[in-house]
């Protein structure tokens, strides 16, 4: 009996572990960085925050590669809960991020970071913690996919508005970023896939496994490398960002629930639904904050808000995946 109940309990441990690797595996990276910064600068004499958009064009080129037909006809199908998702994305989170800023006093570019993150689409990891939480995952990939696809004209839009208060904003600057940054490689890659759709569709698992395996150790880089510049601000402020940073997430994940469930009395909304509409809300897109942050805003400092925001994401998303995975939807 002690045998077996040993095996249960390293079983469950393990898959714990499994749960919530990414997110600690992004905190190790976080704090690596943070104790050892002069590792961090610069290699062989390039500065590592130049390579922070090449490494989010690639895990977008990968997302793009995921894409198919399927994925847009599903829009007309989940239509209700897509554009549930998407507008609560753009209009919820830019909002609470300024609001945020505002609460905790934070000023120029660390409280414009905070609308940033707030601003962009939702980010690959969602679809991962869907996936861990037993949601709906092509709903989730088909949301991350609309709201990646609106990014380049509802992002600087917000940007412009709402942190144009604190720093100055060239939204016509970011709008051809996010081109450059988000949409041609994700337009790269469904080109990749519609080619290559044999070679993909028949390796499939080997294909997913270095999809997923790029696009972490991409996040992970981008967190490495901004993490080192903005040393000196987190010391100062890094408490009042950590706080933004989990009041944000947790509005965005009890909002995208909440408010598809009260839309559920009316709409064809159900409890997935509901679970996936929160995970696509409360996971923003970090990546691609701390890239514009640097690629338009020219600051690292403006890219602190994301990495913390992207630490606390995959953590707090890791929990409720496994919260949620042991209590499936009916």
């Amino acid at each position: 009996m002690s045998a077996s109940i040993v095996k249960i309990t390293a079983g469950r441990v393990a898959r714990t572990v499994a749960r919530q690797a990414f997110g600690l595996a992004i905190l190790a990276c976080a704090v690596v960085s943070f104790s050892f910064p002069g590792c961090f600068h610069a290699w062989f004499g390039v500065k590592l925050t130049s390579l922070v958009v090449p490494a989010i064009q690639i895990i977008m080129f990968g997302m793009g590669t995921t894409l198919s037909l399927d994925d847009f006809r599903r829009v007309a199908k989940c239509q209700w809960t897509v554009f549930t998702g998407v507008s609560l994305q753009f209009l919820v989170m830019p909002l609470v991020g300024f609001a945020l800023a505002k609460t905790f006093g934070l000023t120029g570019e660390v409280a414009a970071g905070c609308v940033l993150v707030g601003s962009v689409a939702g980010g690959t990891a969602s679809n991962v913690i869907a996936y861990l939480a037993r949601a709906n995952v092509a709903l989730s990939v088909t949301m991350t996919c609309c709201s990646t696809l609106l990014s380049p004209f509802l992002t600087p839009l917000a940007m412009k508005f709402l942190a144009g208060r604190f720093v100055a904003v060239d939204a016509c600057a970011m709008f051809v970023s996010i081109l450059e940054v988000v949409l041609v490689p994700v337009v790269a890659g469904g080109l990749f896939r519609r080619v290559f759709r044999r070679t993909l569709e028949t390796r499939k698992a080997v294909c997913d496994r270095i999809l997923s395996t790029v696009s972490m150790t991409g996040i992970c880089f981008t967190i490495l490398a901004l993490t080192a510049p903005s040393r000196a601000t987190f010391r100062e402020a890094g408490a009042l960002i950590v706080a933004a940073a989990v009041l944000h997430n947790t509005i965005g994940f009890a909002s995208g629930y909440w408010l598809t469930r009260l839309l559920g009395r009316w709409l064809p909304l159900g409890e997935t639904d509901a679970r996936t509409v929160a995970i696509e809300v409360g996971m923003q897109n970090g990546g691609m904050a701390g890239a514009l942050a640097v690629g338009v805003l020219g600051s690292a400092v403006a890219a602190l808000p994301a990495n913390v925001f992207s630490i606390w994401m995959n953590f707090s998303g890791s929990l409720i995946a496994g919260y949620w995975s042991r209590r499936p939807s009916k």
